[in-house]
């Protein structure tokens, strides 16, 4: 079973050598792919990463000119991806690459008829991201008609064949909203395994500065909700 995982990378530099360190170690005996998307960085992230790379041939760079959003990176990553099973984390190295191992071992391990979508549910988070997280869970799940939990958590990892079902995607971050709607429309088996977030050591959140960044991106989503809704991107 080959893997891909895709990592979108938004002004990194500074936490580029400890995450291409990181991927490097975990990569030791699996047939597994990363993909680093360079998404239109206003530092040095490209180059850098061009250097950090250029011996390591289980890790593709997708460059994005320029920046169109989390959710155009991470679709530019999805569709390079040639794994059997494809999934993304976030470069932040906040989950810890050893929870990680458990989604591969899942896949391993799954013998059933249904097409596999796993999902982290995340744990050891403020009370304030966890009235986040259920306030969206509660609105989205009704908003759907299905139950949908703890949206933004990851790793995802899916089989391959969802992505031809990804023509069109949101540009933002509702893309996670949108690719876990996506599995439950198309019968996909979702499964949650827990996840442990540690805090991020280098660079810095390109959005996540505090409460009223947390409200905005709320309400961002909310409304890209209604557009997924009516099947408009």
């Amino acid at each position: 079973m080959k893997y891909s995982i895709v990592i979108p990378c938004y002004n990194e530099e500074d936490n580029l050598p400890n995450l291409i360190r990181s991927i490097s170690e975990f990569a030791k005996g699996r047939d597994l792919e990363y993909v680093l998307v360079e998404n239109g960085s206003k530092d040095n992230s490209f180059a850098l990463m061009k250097d950090l790379t250029k011996d390591k041939d289980f890790i593709k760079i997708v460059k994005v000119e320029t920046n169109q959003g989390y959710g155009y990176g991470l679709y530019q990553g999805i569709k390079s991806a040639s794994g059997d099973f494809i999934g993304w984390i976030h470069a932040d190295l906040q989950l810890p690459l050893s929870d990680v191992s458990q989604f591969l071992d899942r896949v391993d391990s799954y013998n059933g008829s249904e097409k596999l979508f796993l999902k982290g549910t995340r744990h050891n988070r403020s009370l304030v991201d966890y009235f986040f997280t259920y306030g969206m869970t509660c609105f989205e799940s009704v908003l759907f008609g299905r139950w949908l939990f703890d949206i933004g958590a990851i790793p995802v990892f899916f089989d391959k064949s969802l992505s031809a079902i990804l023509k069109r995607v949101p540009n933002d971050f509702s893309i996670e909203l949108f690719i876990y709607n996506k599995a439950k429309e198309h019968g996909y088996k979702v499964e949650r395994l827990p996840v442990h977030l540690l805090k991020r050591e280098k660079g810095k959140s390109s959005w996540n500065t505090g409460l009223m960044s947390r409200i905005k991106q709320s309400i961002r989503i909310i409304k890209a909700s209604f557009n997924i809704k009516k099947g408009i991107i």
